[in-house]
């Protein structure tokens, strides 16, 4: 006997797979493998500024790689799915914005099931505050911060957009309904309530009026390609716009990041420009 459908006709075997992303990237612990290595470098040559903390908790910190001069500030979030990651796998996304000026901070945070959805919403927020209140002495201009990130971290740049200073995100790969995430196997650790469900999803509370760019992989599972499109879709009159990455998939797509001539870091001078 088939198991029911929970979710969009989908049974819980069938939704777990279109949220499995080491799965349904057969090759993700080599280009896992391939982001520490090429983070490594880059750390390595921008040493001055890493684990700066912000909070109380041990992963509450930022690391800060500055540009040659004062300018923007891109603040990026990592992902994986709230529970996985670490901000030193992913360094090497600076190599980008550094290219055109942008200042870069990576925010890290408690995961789960150590801290709730809600506590490392908490946690990032504090975190782009720490940002306002100190990096003005490196450099960054904290009245023209963009806040970025991946996965998880695209959803927690949805839920701190209207935090004071930044100006306008850039979601990739991003979660923005958190009914199926729920209902799928990531609940196994991150553990939402109902009510978390409702107060956590971007796509259920007030919509941000700042600039967002939504973008993904169009080689990206189904339920990741359909969080952005539906969210995008949800945000229509709103500042910002919806990026398909032809081809990328979920891990791929961050090389648009991490290449000053990539895709999404274009469409960051763009906006940058749009907002300055």
């Amino acid at each position: 006997m088939s198991e029911a459908a929970i979710y969009r006709g989908m049974d819980k075997a069938t939704l777990d797979a279109a949220y499995n992303n080491s799965k349904g990237v057969t090759n993700s612990s080599e280009l896992l493998a391939d982001f520490d290595q090429r983070s490594a470098a880059l750390r390595a040559a921008y040493p001055q500024h890493l684990d700066l903390r912000f909070g109380p908790a041990e992963r509450n910190r930022i690391d800060y790689f500055p540009a040659d001069k004062p300018g923007p500030l891109l603040v990026f979030i990592h992902g994986g799915y709230w529970q996985m990651r670490a901000k030193e796998t992913f360094s090497f996304l600076a190599a980008g914005p550094l290219a055109h000026g942008f200042h870069v901070a990576m925010i890290g945070y408690t995961l789960a099931p150590e801290q709730t959805l809600s506590g490392i919403v908490d946690e990032v927020r504090l975190g782009i505050r720490w940002l306002r209140e100190h990096v003005s002495e490196l450099g960054g201009d904290t009245q023209q911060m963009i806040l970025s990130g991946w996965s998880a971290g695209g959803h927690l740049t949805a839920m701190c957009l209207d935090e004071p200073g930044i100006v306008a995100g850039v979601a990739i790969s991003g979660l923005f309904d958190l009914e199926p995430i729920q209902l799928s196997y990531v609940n196994d650790k991150l553990r939402l309530s109902d009510a978390e469900v409702v107060s956590m999803s971007p796509a259920k509370q007030a919509l941000s009026a700042k600039p967002l760019l939504i973008t993904y992989g169009t080689g990206e599972l189904s339920g990741l390609q359909d969080q952005s499109t539906l969210f995008a879709k949800l945000r229509k009159g709103l500042p910002g716009n919806l990026l398909p990455i032809e081809g990328a998939n979920h891990f791929t797509i961050l090389d648009q990041l991490a290449d000053p001539q990539g895709a999404i870091t274009q469409a960051l001078v763009t906006l940058n420009r749009s907002t300055a």
